[in-house]
């Protein structure tokens, strides 16, 4: 199993090189670069490429919508040289709010969308000529254009035509298509053991239809770290997670249009979905968070003894994890990253 932590939104750019470069030492195998309405991640990667040497730099995650299919493509082509062969490309539909409100472009056909971005990627990264004629994206563009558009193809030899694709997925139909064209598999608030009530069907729809040729699919999965003498000190700690959890839950989106809160429900919370998200958007806000239960927090985090850590790490290592992404909290976060490195499966 490997270790992951991620560079989030906020991070400052000049610093988190000091900062991977410390992870990187502490035995982390692969740093995500967030990308929101934030600063871009691709400019932080490239920053980071030249500046590491051993880690896995990873998008987490390129919405498909704030770029077209081929420059997509080619910044990824770039990051993989850069890296000399250590970049992955994380995709992901991001939601309306971000993707109408920020960069003002329809949140239409996200799952159509993002099949057909990977399709031009694997094309520009073979390069072959493009021609591509979908739903979504025409290469060359046949209709509204100047009719002068050729088939062309990537001018520069990638370091690899495979760079591997991870999608960030909840929804039951965008998991099957996950598990059907992805190599890797990106989940919020995974819970173990209830994974396979929430997402068993559509993995293994998709996994019928997958290409023998894509290998096994990694699971990356994982919340917030903390090693605890006490389990009274780790319900503390917990509780801290509580404000995030219900603003996932109850805030990002609308009412019917919450894919957190859907997901919330699938793993048996379902009158708790709704309470939690009445009362957020309400603007009752801790109320909702008091609402959290104790057991979703446990079990979607990695606050505890060793103990518990242990148990936990076990959890993840049966239900298929392939990687472990941590937030590490505590006086000395990268005690914290060698020691659960220690213990993994």
């Amino acid at each position: 199993m490997k270790l992951s932590m991620t560079i989030t939104y906020s991070d400052d750019p000049l610093k988190a090189v000091e900062k991977v470069q410390a992870m990187e030492k502490a035995g982390v195998d692969q740093v995500w670069v967030a990308e929101a309405y934030s600063f871009d991640a691709v400019s932080t990667l490239g920053f980071l490429a030249a500046s590491t040497s051993t880690v896995e730099l990873v998008s987490g995650i390129l919405p498909i919508y704030s770029r077209t299919p081929t420059l997509t493509a080619m910044s990824a082509a770039t990051l993989d040289s850069l890296s000399q062969g250590r970049f992955v490309l994380g995709l992901g539909a991001s939601g309306p709010q971000v993707i109408e409100g920020w960069h003002g472009v329809p949140y239409d056909r996200p799952l159509g969308r993002t099949r057909e971005v990977i399709e031009v990627c694997r094309k520009v990264w073979k390069r072959e000529k493009l021609v591509h004629e979908g739903r979504n994206y025409q290469m060359p563009l046949t209709v509204g254009g100047t009719g002068l558009g050729k088939p062309l193809k990537l001018i520069n030899h990638p370091y690899r035509e495979d760079i591997p694709i991870y999608i960030a997925a909840i929804g039951e139909k965008n998991v099957e298509m996950t598990a059907e064209i992805a190599n890797g598999w990106i989940p919020i608030f995974y819970y173990p053991e209830k994974a396979q009530a929430a997402w068993g069907e559509s993995l293994d729809a998709g996994m019928a239809k997958r290409d023998a040729s894509l290998g096994t699919m990694d699971i990356i999965a994982g919340g917030f770290a903390a090693i605890t003498k006490t389990e009274e000190e780790a319900a503390a700690l917990r509780d801290f997670g509580r404000p995030n959890a219900a603003l996932y839950i109850g805030g990002m989106g609308a009412k019917g249009k919450n894919f957190y809160n859907t997901l919330f429900a699938r793993y048996g919370y379902e009158q708790l979905a709704e309470m939690i998200q009445d009362l957020y958007l309400a603007g009752n806000k801790e109320e909702a968070a008091a609402l959290v239960p104790d057991e979703f927090l446990a079990a979607t985090n990695l606050v505890g003894t060793e103990g518990f850590i242990k148990d936990r790490l076990a959890a993840y290592n049966e239900a298929g994890v392939t990687a472990l992404t941590i937030n590490p909290v505590g006086e000395d976060p990268l005690d914290v990253v060698r020691q659960i490195k220690s213990w993994l499966p």
